[in-house]
């Protein structure tokens, strides 16, 4: 068995920051800020694409509500009753497939599936992978 360090690229690295803070909002109640200063002292954050990640914490938190209504559709059963990890994840990927088109959305399907398997729950991912699918099949039609 290998011990070798996984290294992830700047932008996952951002997407993965993102998802930590918006778990922090979430569920500690902390506001933007306060997870912006604690993401930054995290050791490695210097390796993160500090712009998508300020981008997609920002706009997660700021239009979270337009970004539920988009997912919610989808979702058999209330909002509350998802872990706030796989919450995190939707709203992380609703947001980049709404208001980032420059990233295709099988890639954001793809990073939030690997999010989900690393932080979610045993079978997280194929729920967020379903989710983010039909929400992507409305967010950006064009695209599929």
């Amino acid at each position: 068995m290998s011990t070798k360090k996984v290294e992830r690229n700047p932008r996952r690295r951002a997407r993965e920051l993102a998802m930590q803070g918006l778990y922090q909002w979430q569920v500690g109640g902390q506001d933007e800020a306060a997870i912006q200063v604690q993401a930054e002292a995290v050791a490695g954050f210097h390796k993160a694409d500090r712009e998508l990640y300020l981008s997609l914490l920002h706009e997660a938190i700021d239009q979270a509500a337009g970004l539920r209504a988009n997912l919610e559709p989808h979702i058999s059963r209330p909002w509350a009753e998802i872990s706030p990890i796989e919450r995190s994840i939707l709203l992380l990927g609703a947001c980049e497939l709404r208001l980032h088109p420059e990233t295709p959305y099988r890639v954001v399907i793809n990073e939030c599936i690997e999010l989900a398997k690393t932080f979610g729950g045993a079978d997280g991912h194929k729920f967020v992978n379903g989710v983010l699918d039909k929400t992507a099949a409305v967010l950006r039609p064009a695209e599929r």
